[in-house]
């Protein structure tokens, strides 16, 4: 792939591509080639905001699929569709950027990771929260070898009842919430052996659940998750604990490395010590739009460079999340939820 402005097909244009995802991948060399979406007004409105052709928009995505004039896919349609598109996008040659999660199902999504194995063609999935500032600074920090192996993770990852409360049927929550840990944490702590999960329902729509994790490496963990929060309060936090070093980061934004410094409460010449004592990161919000609390600019930066044919630069220690990291991911989805018999 050279690297001329690129020509992105993209499918979905709901309030969340238009939010988050479209004006991340427009702050970059590309253009919004074609549209597709089953709603002719958010179709005719998105394809207005972007500058996109009348003549370059249609309610049908295999027709879109079957123009010659574009480098690579974008998908934001629910499970059902990734599925569906994604496979059909693979097998006419195209790279893939789809927001999570791959598919509705384990085996799907399973399907999936082989089809673009079959086809050599990347598929990136939408877990962004690899690619959240303060996650990748954090992230960095644990697989360095100073910090040791890590021994046990601590989290919390809350939403609110505002879609459960008059139907408390729990998939969404599931599929568009919780998936997202679980390509978070075995990011952070390496690969699950086993998860089990104590629940709670407070309420019809308010469910609380306590993810317990064991690790291939010995390690533990503990994951919060539920649907009884504010969202206009922070309801994020994750920990990671090796020996006597810790990481934590808060409402992805904040970050602090602990160490084991002296005692200094009896000591004169106390000061900082950048060997020992303890590191912390917050963006300046004043110039909030050079950073990436969210993690979809450099996601979907990586996606872009895999297109070109160029080596990814997110970290060394990381790459973008592909199709069997999201099967994985469904994997464990599926026991977590049969753990939790809602």
């Amino acid at each position: 792939m050279n690297t001329d402005t690129l020509r992105i097909g993209w499918i979905g244009c709901g309030l969340h591509a238009n939010e988050m995802l479209l004006p991340q991948l427009t702050r970059y060399d590309v253009r919004i080639h074609a549209l597709c979406d089953t709603d002719q007004q958010r179709l005719d409105r998105t394809a207005q905001r972007y500058g996109v052709a009348a003549s370059d928009t249609t309610r049908d995505w295999k027709a879109l699929l079957a123009r010659t004039d574009i480098d690579a896919i974008g998908i934001a349609a629910g499970p059902h569709a990734h599925f569906d598109i994604g496979q059909a996008a693979l097998a006419a040659g195209y790279p893939v950027f789809m927001e999570k999660p791959p598919a509705a199902t384990a085996r799907e999504a399973d399907q999936l990771a082989q089809a673009a194995k079959a086809a050599g063609k990347p598929v990136v999935l939408g877990f962004m929260k690899r690619y959240s500032t303060a996650n990748r600074i954090g992230a960095n920090v644990i697989h360095t070898p100073d910090f040791g192996q890590p021994a046990s993770f601590l989290g919390q990852y809350m939403t609110a009842p505002t879609y459960f409360e008059k139907d408390p049927d729990y998939t969404g929550f599931f599929l568009h919430h919780c998936v997202h840990y679980l390509d978070l944490v075995p990011f952070l702590m390496g690969p699950i052996a086993d998860l089990s999960v104590r629940s709670h329902i407070l309420d019809p729509g308010k469910i609380l659940l306590h993810v317990d994790f064991r690790f291939t490496s010995g390690g533990i963990g503990t994951l919060v998750v539920g649907t009884h929060q504010s969202r206009g309060t922070p309801m994020e936090w994750w920990q990671v604990m090796a020996d006597h070093q810790r990481v934590e980061v808060r409402n992805v934004h904040e970050v602090r490395h602990f160490r084991a410094p002296a005692f200094k409460v009896s000591r004169p010449d106390a000061t900082l010590l950048p060997s020992e004592d303890t590191l912390v990161w917050e963006p300046n919000l004043t110039v909030a739009a050079n950073e990436d609390h969210k993690g979809y600019h450099s996601l979907i930066g990586e996606f872009l460079a895999l297109v070109r044919g160029q080596p990814e630069a997110a970290s060394p220690h990381s790459r973008a999340p592909n199709a069997e990291d999201g099967a994985r991911a469904m994997h464990w989805l599926e026991v977590m939820i049969k753990s939790a018999q809602v």
